[in-house]
């Protein structure tokens, strides 16, 4: 038979578990919004900074169209093998193993294109802040 005291003797280890898991259950659905919103921001900031690349570019691929001997067959090189790593770059797989090694490359052949090109001053430093001053700073 049991004692009717158990109950409430065992009282504190029945709220505790309780609230563990009340709790648990809790921090899971906020965890998970929590890091939906972190992936969204994460991959807005990574898109971006694709986008900057790609309209880079863009623009240079369109230079080299309107005259072939702008560029040095080295900087064109470049440009060329920056596209090519931007088309590798898995938009559709953000848990690839090596997204953040293809981004580093892609970084370091901006630079090097940068610097063949004898741009200064040009990097990606996220959504530009808008002021008049800014205008002022790009060099060629």
């Amino acid at each position: 038979m049991d004692d009717i005291f158990d109950s409430s003797l065992n009282l504190e280890e029945t709220h505790y578990k309780e609230g563990y898991n009340q709790g648990y259950s809790e921090g899971l659905a906020s965890g998970k919004e929590e890091a939906r919103q972190v992936g969204l921001k994460v991959g807005f900031e990574v898109g971006e900074e694709l986008g900057f690349y790609k309209g880079c570019i863009d623009l240079w691929i369109s230079a080299i169209r309107t005259d072939n001997t702008l560029f040095s067959s080295r900087a064109q090189a470049g440009i060329r093998q920056m596209e090519e790593q931007l088309q590798r770059y898995p938009m559709m797989d953000p848990e690839d193993q090596h997204v953040q090694d293809l981004m580093d490359e892609l970084r370091r052949k901006f630079k090097m294109v940068c610097s063949l090109l004898h741009i200064k001053n040009i990097e990606y430093n996220g959504y530009p802040k808008a002021s008049s001053s800014d205008a002022n700073t790009l060099e060629f």
